[in-house]
């Protein structure tokens, strides 16, 4: 057993026991009283899941184990070759844990990933048979479902095993489905952008910037974006449509494989992991409408008019949960500032900084939007055109090998604590006009 797993199973199993109790002792206690807009709207802000790995706040914005974006930057250990952004292993070391890793913990963990990253020949035979034009994500789910074959859960499940080593044989899926996704991606990229010439990985580096060598990108601040990328993106708490759906799905008991799968067809809708590229779309279009170059403050403003007159939206501002700026948003405006801007500015990124300072008060002046304020999509896909990845249809790719580490986590989380298939009750629309019938007359 290697030592993260060792530390897991110490971890988990007073939990769990903890868990049992407070269902036994206080699970009639009411965390909310819901309305027939939240029941119809998508379930918004219904307490009906427990998360261990991060909570989002609606004012502090994402806490990873109480953790804030900044300071994790800070806290978490870097890549010792000059390394100034977190290693992602580190966050999952502490998403999995609840604690700060130390860096030979940190590099263990890497060490751990590419000694499982071999991917077996025939999930690149089945990307193989498919159409180059076939969408990035489409290619990414087919690719981690054909790698099913190699689950551990599923086979042991099939034999028979006691539901308290679940957790177990769903650690295992999980390390090792984590460690071959950066190949995976590196293949669906190369295949359909780069006439099928491939990178092989380089086992001296971390698993962040082993993504982005194999991608074809060996500036060293590119490996540095996509350790913060992979950071930033990895977990959002549990009710987001990616965490949602692999959860739902593990809890049938379906291998990590099957269920990150399920995952990422939903983080592939337009209205989840796709939002990125539609802002570099949208900042394209404006730049283009414009006559190109940087715009002025004042041409800004009227095109946002001109595209919520149309009856769009302007994407990559307003969130679901959040009511302040996305600290991820501020994180890669971070990165901008400190690392490309004292090298020459780039006209995308000063467009992103200009939307920032113009878009909310429009926004907010509408009176319909909540939360005027930029999300983690207004930034992301404008940094990664910076370095050369111009590809948008892939970006959503990235975004679900990070997201890799928190779903997966969390399932096994699950698993650990014994949480039993998902199944809430439902209603229909002539059942809720009946019950506000039966309230209303039992107040006369």
């Amino acid at each position: 057993m290697d030592s993260l797993k060792e530390k897991f199973a110490a971890k988990a199993g007073p939990v769990a026991a903890e868990v049992k109790a407070l269902i036994k002792e206080k699970g009639d206690f009411k965390l909310g009283e819901y309305t027939v807009e939240q029941v119809y709207h998508g379930m918004k802000g219904m307490i009906g899941l427990v998360t261990e790995t991060s909570k989002l706040d609606p004012e502090e914005g994402i806490r990873f184990r109480g953790y804030t974006i900044p300071e994790l930057r800070e806290k978490l250990p870097k890549s010792p070759n000059k390394g100034t952004e977190p290693l992602p292993e580190g966050i999952f070391y502490l998403m999995l844990l609840g604690e700060l890793p130390t860096q030979d913990e940190v590099i263990d963990i890497g060490n751990n990933w590419a000694r499982r990253s071999n991917v077996p020949k025939h999930v690149f035979d089945v990307l193989d048979k498919l159409p180059v034009s076939t969408h990035p994500m489409t290619q990414f789910v087919i690719a981690i479902s054909a790698m099913q074959t190699e689950s551990l859960f599923a086979a042991a499940y099939k034999k028979g095993i006691n539901k308290k080593d679940y957790w177990d044989y769903v650690y295992e899926d999980s390390m090792n489905l984590i460690a071959r996704l950066p190949r995976v991606a590196a293949y669906i990229y190369r295949r359909k952008y780069k006439d099928n010439v491939h990178i092989e990985p380089d086992p001296k580096l971390d698993w962040a910037a082993n993504l982005a060598h194999m991608l074809g990108y060996d500036e060293f601040d590119m490996y540095r974006l996509m350790r913060m990328y992979m950071t930033i993106h990895v977990d959002h708490e549990g009710g987001n449509v990616s965490a949602h759906t692999t959860h739902l799905v593990g809890s049938a008991l379906s291998d990590p494989y099957l269920a990150f799968a399920a995952g990422m067809t939903g983080l592939a809708g337009p209205l989840h992991g796709l939002a990125n590229q539609e802002v570099l779309s949208w900042i394209l279009n404006l730049r283009e409408e414009l006559g190109g170059g940087l715009p002025t403050e004042k041409q800004i403003e009227d095109y946002i008019h001109k595209t919520l007159a149309e009856g769009k939206v302007v994407p990559g501002y307003g969130h679901a949960v959040l009511r302040k700026t996305d600290p991820r948003f501020s994180a890669q405006q971070d990165f901008y500032t400190r690392y490309i801007k004292p090298q020459g500015t780039d006209d995308l990124c000063e467009i992103v900084q200009m939307i920032y300072k113009v878009a909310p008060p429009i926004l907010e002046s509408t009176g319909k939007i909540k939360n005027p304020w930029p999300n983690v999509d207004a930034h992301s896909g404008v940094l990664l055109t910076h370095f050369g990845m111009v590809e948008h249809d892939f970006y959503t790719v990235l975004f679900g090998v990070s997201r890799a580490l928190g779903v997966l986590s969390s399932l096994i989380w699950d698993r650990a604590l014994g949480h039993p298939l998902e199944r809430p009750g439902s209603i229909t629309t002539e059942g809720i006009k009946k019950k506000i019938a039966a309230a209303e007359a039992a107040k006369v």
